[in-house]
């Protein structure tokens, strides 16, 4: 073979590897959706829920725990079970699942069933926005049980859909273990033995304070008297400040550092949260986007720092037991916090959200140490 014919096949084996890449990041991005709009759709439902079965906010966050909780449990294990079985096969199986939890739940009738589905379909969500406002449409003309149904078969074909459109990928085991040798020339920062700790208790009390602050906006809106649809509308703004939230915060994090960010968007998180409560449905949802920038944005900024505070042979590790737990803190935080609004009232709840959320200042302050000067 002549030089440039083994040129040409490489430059045709890069485009094909490209094409693939490209296809992948489709499939994967247009699965998160899918998983995304199932997860979000649950604050939809709730108030729907607790009309149908005459239940009680503890009631209904302990629905939300079974779908967040079966979620955190699994990050690991689903990991695991990626690298025998495949990307592919496991994210088509868990779409499988969450659809078939949301078919359940179509035919539940009664608390007992809505569990058994949300555990189902928190299995299935494990792996990795069909928009609240549409499903609140699709519930102005219909009842819940068929809508749901309609949401659970949808994601039955796009699971069929995954396994079949989903590129494999032969792994780059020489090319991966390189990288990893040159992160691990770096090394740690050397005063972060105390560092992970402290990051994780942070996004467990941002990731509660999120889904606190979720479980209760339904009816808080309602009560201001917002519809269904409007309710719908609701989420969805929040979602998309979160969505931009992202970016907005890595933007503010690589000028003032990871401190600086908690700090700001945990301190106007509080303030939004107190601010929802006097304010009337019009300001409100203005406002809600905001909320949702400083709910979601924080996390990014966490996230990006866990590589900073642990050896390179740890961090998958790590990146793990970090999911699991700022997960599994929001899975556990919509039960407690529906206790104390059963007890008192959600406006008292969701005062305790905002006051807990302070928590994150001490700890951040606590952090700074720990992190490279660059980064603080």
């Amino acid at each position: 073979m002549t030089v440039v014919s083994e040129a040409a096949t490489d430059n045709l084996d890069a485009a094909a590897t490209k094409a693939k890449e490209r296809s992948a990041i489709g499939v994967a991005s247009g699965a998160h959706a899918l998983h995304d709009g199932y997860t979000d759709l649950i604050y939809v439902l709730l108030p729907l829920w607790q009309a149908e079965f005459g239940i009680g906010f503890a009631a209904l966050g302990l629905l939300r725990t079974c779908y967040s909780g079966t979620m955190a449990g699994l990050q690991i294990p689903s990991a695991l079970l990626s690298e025998r079985l495949g990307a592919p096969l496991v994210l088509a199986i868990g779409t499988a699942l969450s659809g078939l939890g949301y078919l359940i739940a179509g035919a539940s009738t009664g608390f007992t069933m809505l569990v058994v589905a949300l555990l189902v379909g928190g299995l299935g969500s494990d792996i990795f926005p069909m928009s609240p406002a549409l499903a609140s449409l699709m519930l102005v003309v219909m009842p819940w049980q068929p809508v749901v149904a309609i949401l659970g078969l949808a994601g039955l074909a796009a699971a069929a859909a995954i396994y079949w459109l989903m590129p494999r990928f032969a792994v780059e085991v020489a090319g991966a273990q390189k990288a990893e040798d040159k992160t691990a020339a770096a090394g740690p920062h050397p005063r972060s033995r105390f560092g992970f700790p402290l990051l994780l208790a942070i996004g467990m009390v941002d990731s509660g304070t999120r889904m606190g602050f979720l479980i209760f906006l339904p009816f808080i809106l309602i009560a201001k008297g917002a519809s269904l649809p409007t309710v719908g509308l609701a989420l969805t703004l929040v979602f998309a400040g979160g969505a931009v939230g992202k970016l907005v915060c890595a933007f503010i994090g690589a000028r003032i550092g990871v401190i600086g960010t908690v700090c700001l968007t945990e301190g106007l998180t509080t303030l939004g949260i107190l601010a929802m409560l006097p304010l009337p449905l019009e300001a409100a949802m203005l406002l809600l986007p905001v909320i949702g920038i400083m709910l979601n944005g924080t996390s990014s900024v966490l996230y990006g720092s866990v590589p900073v505070l642990v050896e390179p042979e740890k961090r998958t590790r790590m990146f793990g037991i970090f999911y699991t737990g700022t997960i599994g803190s929001g899975a556990v935080s919509p039960a407690l916090y529906g206790l104390i609004g059963d007890a008192f009232s959600v406006n008292i709840a969701l005062c305790v959200v905002a006051g807990l959320c302070l928590l994150t200042l001490p700890l951040a302050i606590a952090l700074r140490p720990a992190l490279p000067e660059a980064a603080r």
